[in-house]
């Protein structure tokens, strides 16, 4: 080979080194799918280099997948349609010309993870489903298991959630006489950035007549009549509790009186902290901590029905919704946008984690009941979020729809153990190298001897005088 030869041959190689693109054969090994991909602005952030991780707050632990109690018997087909799901919007995100929001996050996102899992979903989407191991493999080859903890604790925290279904009707009527609010045109998230989705948490405020800023209403003054007038009013429902319980959902099914199943989500909020009626309830001796869970926090309410309302109102926060849809089949979208599946979808902190990240998760788990302990030792596909889910090791685990995923969910309030499944592009034991460890308290200083005004006896006493304190404390 000649010096040009040589020459053009370095170039090239350059280039593929600096352009990150994948020679012939690679590309046909891949097959046809993964050669669909190439618009120009979708590759190079599929070649973006990834970071080293860092999530605020979080002890990181690298181990191995033989770490994980019953991984090998975990329905990996499930988890990898669920996964799947999640690898559609996440692997073409960077070429929609949408504005940016929670479903749709943008190119620039600095995360570490958001790179390195768009190239493993597009692996994802050109292998197609997978079935048992097939798909275990791709967790495998694909994926690093990370323990992860809030800094200084030992375990996370689990608890469930589901899709209530209520009866209601389009009109106010002697039976169905309590409101469902769509989100007023009033209501402003002044720090929300420009053409994104209404945020789940953080300062809102009414815009007055005269343009001032002020605090939104709050649960006691708009049950009060404050929004009557503005036809916000999606439907009317019979209990106010289950107002209470669509909003801590945060979706809900409403079977109309033609038997239609009208589809509400999640629309916003009033700005104010959530205050957990269960924890009032708690509190105030009314309901035993064992005892404790919606559906007990229901059956209270609805028989004890003046004091429920000056219980609910001691939860300030009020949620909004907006109709998605008149079908009551499909399971409803989460935070993501994609559906969420039962047993396999989770709600965790949007601020620390990426969409579409799978969690192994292992906990013992009251699911046939109130008293028992079954293992849950499962794949889980972050999908969703909640202003209440908070922390690297937090998670809220999704059931379904209905009242037996309901009484489920009530039940969930557990402690459990998490594994972040971390793309291998990233290394975790530099991220480990890195992590911050609990600051060390210093041991308690022995006492200090000094010089005492008393004497007992001839012998100086060991309790320090009044008069030693005090010039013990000016000296």
């Amino acid at each position: 080979m000649s010096a040009v030869q040589l020459r053009q041959l370095g170039l090239a190689l350059m280039l593929v080194a600096l352009l990150g693109a994948s020679p012939p054969a690679e590309a046909a090994r891949r097959g046809p799918a993964a050669r669909q991909v190439p618009s120009p602005p979708a590759e190079l952030f599929q070649r973006e280099e990834p970071g080293p991780l860092r999530i605020p707050d979080s002890q990181l632990e690298p181990i191995e997948f033989s770490d994980l109690p019953n991984w090998a018997n975990d329905d990996h087909a499930s988890a990898f349609a669920a996964f799947l799901a999640s690898c559609r919007p996440l692997a073409h995100a960077s070429t929609r010309a949408t504005p940016p929001d929670a479903a749709n996050p943008p190119a620039s996102d600095a995360r570490p993870v958001r790179p390195a899992l768009g190239a493993v979903c597009r692996r994802a989407l050109a292998a197609g489903p997978l079935r048992g191991q097939r798909a275990r493999r791709f967790f495998e080859d694909n994926f690093r298991p990370v323990r992860i903890v809030r800094l200084g604790e030992t375990a996370g925290f689990l608890t469930g959630y589901y899709e209530p279904i209520v009866d209601g009707s389009r009109f106010p009527t002697g039976i169905f006489k309590v409101p469902i609010y769509r989100r007023p045109p009033d209501l402003v998230a002044p720090d929300a950035p420009p053409g994104a989705s209404f945020p789940n948490r953080g300062r809102v405020v009414r815009i007055t007549s005269t343009g001032e800023s002020v605090p939104y209403y709050d649960r006691g003054e708009i049950e009060d009549g404050a929004l009557d007038g503005q036809h916000l009013e999606i439907c009317w429902i019979k209990d106010p509790a289950d107002v209470l319980t669509i909003q801590i959902q945060g979706s809900a099914r409403v079977r109309l009186e033609d038997g239609t199943m009208l589809r509400i989500n999640y629309d916003g909020h009033n700005g104010y902290p959530y205050t957990a009626v269960g924890r009032v309830l708690i509190d105030r001796g009314i309901i035993p901590r064992e005892e404790m869970s919606m559906a007990r926090i229901r059956d209270w309410m609805t028989t004890h029905r003046e004091e429920a309302k000056e219980v609910r109102r001691q939860n300030r926060s009020y949620v909004f919704f907006r109709v998605v849809g008149l079908t009551g089949d499909r399971e409803p979208l989460g935070g993501q946008g994609v559906p969420l599946t039962p047993g396999r979808s989770i709600a965790v902190d949007r601020a620390l984690h990426v969409y579409g990240t799978p969690f192994f998760i292992e906990a013992e788990l009251p699911l046939e009941g109130g008293r028992a302990t079954d293992p849950f030792h499962r794949t889980m596909i972050a999908q969703d979020t909640g202003s209440a889910i908070v922390g690297p090791a937090r998670a809220d685990l999704y059931f379904g729809a209905g009242d037996d995923a309901g009484r489920i969910a009530g039940r969930i309030r557990q402690p459990g153990r998490f594994a972040m499944l971390v793309p291998r592009e990233i290394d975790p034991v530099a991220a480990g190298a890195r992590m911050p460890l609990p600051q060390v308290r210093p041991p308690p200083e022995p006492p200090k001897r000094v010089k005492t005004l008393r004497h007992n006896g001839g012998k100086a006493s060991r309790t320090p005088s009044r008069h030693s304190r005090r010039w013990r404390a000016y000296r």
